[in-house]
């Protein structure tokens, strides 16, 4: 992947709805070529499907978590293409400090969930993890 793959795949995760034209305007590259490096990634495995986003008090059973990551050595990219490809995953931080990244987990049940960690907890390149569960609130941005 290279820098445009990767602005491509932001695009599509802020709006997995936008046209190729669009697409291609803010990329500064044709059509085509957008068409051509979706179907890449998607071939790939690295797009694994498009879905839709909701408020979080939308699904009030939903489970939430916070995954804290630490990678080992150079893997960093690599960790973050597995972990962009996890169904759990719904969003995802690089950080600095004791973790290398953080994940935002959702499931609809904790069977679903501990499936999810135990994924997470299989990628190469992953040292360790630390889980917290969401459990309120306080203010919505």
């Amino acid at each position: 992947m290279d820098a445009i793959d990767q602005q491509l795949i932001s695009l599509l995760r802020k709006d997995a709805r936008t046209n190729v034209a669009a697409l291609a305007k803010k990329l500064g590259v044709s059509r085509g070529t957008v068409t051509n490096r979706i179907t890449r990634l998607e071939d790939g495995g690295v797009i694994v499907g498009y879905t839709v986003r909701l408020r979080p008090d939308a699904e009030p059973n939903e489970i939430s978590a916070w995954m804290s990551v630490a990678v080992e050595g150079n893997q960093t990219r690599a960790v973050i293409a597995s972990l962009l490809g996890e169904p759990g995953v719904a969003e995802l931080y690089d950080t600095n400090g004791r973790w290398d990244l953080l994940a935002e987990l959702r499931a609809t049940s904790l069977t679903e969930l501990s499936q999810v960690l135990e994924r997470i907890r299989l990628i190469r390149g992953i040292s360790g993890t630390e889980t917290s569960l969401h459990l309120a609130t306080y203010r919505l941005s």
